[in-house]
């Protein structure tokens, strides 16, 4: 059998790929050993960001997509009146830069909350190649869907949602993340800081820390630095009947 036509079996990929942020764009097309070895050849794999470094900034134009291999990013846009607003929180396994696919310049600012890597997928590469690869395609409308659903989520938290429930959806949320990448989904650290938080879920910085210290006196939480033990789940859960639209 040529290689172009060796099929990888799932489990194969799943351990070759245990540790990669690639793995949500190889796993779910069951790409062939050749059509693996064409994406190879484009992506720039393992690129490090420093701490507080950005990866694009707001008007820089279009270039690439970056896949997170490693560590956490945030993306900011800035207000009219000059205040930073951060739009969303990125960790290994997130697809950076699909902001800029509409009119070909970054609509936001992506930084790094500690040191990261990432890996660069050239656009008009990986275009080329979604043309040859029918199912790379698909999983690339299936990402841009996720953001669309991950926007509909916030506007729902920001719009209905009271402070005590933007923070547990956000932790919930959280939590659900760091499952799928094989984390524990009760004891995680806040890569971001609480005022960061607080720009996130539209609510002060004295609200924040008012309301976690306020689940830690129910005993919901236990919370040490930027260290978060999820201690009652089912009592967090309710609180927000379900409605955890950030994804």
């Amino acid at each position: 059998m040529s290689i172009a036509h060796e099929i990888i079996p799932v489990q194969s990929l799943k351990a070759a790929c245990s540790n990669c942020s690639l793995r949500e764009l190889c796993l779910p097309v069951g790409l062939d050993m050749g059509e693996m070895a064409q994406l190879d050849v484009v992506i720039d794999q393992r690129q490090p960001i420093k701490r507080g470094e950005p990866l694009f900034r707001a008007g820089d134009p279009f270039k690439s997509l970056y896949a997170v291999r490693m560590g956490f990013f945030k993306t900011t846009v800035l207000s009219e009146d000059g205040r930073e607003q951060v739009t969303g929180f990125h960790m290994a396994g997130d697809l950076i830069g699909l902001d800029a696919l509409g009119d070909n310049r970054h609509a936001c600012t992506a930084l790094a909350l500690e040191d990261c890597e990432v890996c660069e997928l050239p656009y008009h590469q990986i275009e080329e190649l979604a043309h040859k690869i029918p199912a790379l395609t698909r999983h690339f409308y299936k990402l841009m869907s996720r953001e669309i659903v991950r926007d509909q989520g916030v506007m729902m938290l920001l719009g209905n949602m009271r402070a005590e429930e933007r923070l547990v959806a956000f932790l919930l949320n959280l939590s659900q993340r760091m499952t799928a990448r094989g984390f524990s989904s009760t004891n995680f650290v806040l890569r971001m800081t609480r005022e960061e938080i607080g720009s996130y879920l539209g609510m002060k910085l004295e609200t924040v820390s008012r309301t976690f210290s306020r689940f830690q006196a129910e005993g919901w939480i236990a919370v040490q630095g930027k260290q978060i033990e999820i201690v009652d789940l089912p009592s967090i859960k309710q609180l927000v009947s379900g409605c955890t639209g950030l994804k």
